[in-house]
């Protein structure tokens, strides 16, 4: 049974943690307030320019562009978007085991984020390359991971491309969501839907026709780079919202487990301690009795 001590020193340190757990909880809120507003006012366009996208991609005459060619899948590159550092719940477990379900000899994996690429190098699958991105992510940094799937694609060494990161839909939820991401032709929003996973657009009619000003090669040759470039920058945007809410709620339940053993301990203690008293009551009691 431990004695008083023992216990004052476990209600002392459970305080510490507390008071750490506490401070970890408002620092992620107020940087979850910031991550959340920059992935909500950045959806809208996002979603509207990755529709716009998709549906000239189907409407057009006489245009063809490398990224929007569709092949058989032989293999397949996955970019697979963690967060940094952990305690933060399970957003990254939630990830990984969608990961997981894919087939380890026909998918090579892109991360960003450290977590991601220790799973991946845990787990002995392909890392084709490692990117890290800010707590708040830069156009550039989107850019560059956009531009190497770009190109593994238009190589041929992958046959399409997908992401696979958890989307935030509030403060409690963040759902791990995989879009797709290469050929162009299948390309969808990040955030489309709020419980269902992103879907490809119907194929347009084929009479129905676009008008290009210059021309065709010219608008979407600039502007489909343009649109992976940015909804990888959304979806990175999507992953700190979801990650700087996953941490704060953590914390939150960190700190409150913590106060209810706090609570606990400080029965226990008082209760042991009333149970000394009472002791030595009695063995006073006990020897006055026996002097007589």
């Amino acid at each position: 049974m431990p004695s008083t001590r023992d216990i004052r020193r476990r209600i002392k340190s459970v305080k510490n943690t507390a008071q750490i757990t506490k401070a970890m909880q408002m620092v992620a809120a107020a940087k979850m307030r910031k991550a959340q507003s920059a992935a909500l006012v950045g959806r809208p366009y996002a979603q509207l320019l990755n529709e716009i996208m998709a549906e000239a991609a189907t409407r057009t005459v006489g245009f063809d562009h490398p990224l929007l060619q569709a092949r058989p899948v032989k293999k397949r590159a996955v970019v697979l978007v963690s967060t940094d550092r952990g305690l933060c719940g399970g957003l990254n477990s939630n990830i990984f085991r969608e990961a997981l379900k894919l087939d380890k000899d026909t998918t090579v994996f892109i991360t960003a984020g450290k977590k991601a690429a220790q799973f991946v190098g845990r787990t002995k699958r392909n890392l084709a390359a490692e990117f890290s991105y800010k707590d708040t992510p830069d156009f550039a940094e989107a850019r560059a991971i956009s531009k190497f799937v770009q190109q593994l694609f238009l190589k041929g060494e992958v046959d399409a491309v997908d992401i696979l990161f958890p989307r935030f839909v509030n403060t409690l939820t963040q759902l791990p969501t995989t879009v797709p991401f290469l050929p162009i032709g299948k390309i969808s929003a990040a955030t489309s839907g709020v419980n269902a996973p992103a879907q490809e657009l119907p194929a347009a009619s084929t009479t129905d026709v676009f008008d290009f000003e210059p021309d065709e090669e010219t608008v979407l040759g600039a502007l489909l780079p343009h649109s992976l470039n940015f909804q990888m920058h959304q979806i990175l945007l999507e992953t700190k919202a979801s990650e700087q809410s996953a941490r704060m709620v953590a914390m939150k339940n960190a700190t409150d487990n913590a106060k209810q053993i706090i609570k606990d301990l400080t029965l226990e203690y008082n209760k042991l301690r009333q149970a000394n008293i009472t002791k030595e009551l009695l063995e006073i009691t006990t020897a006055q009795m026996a002097v007589g």
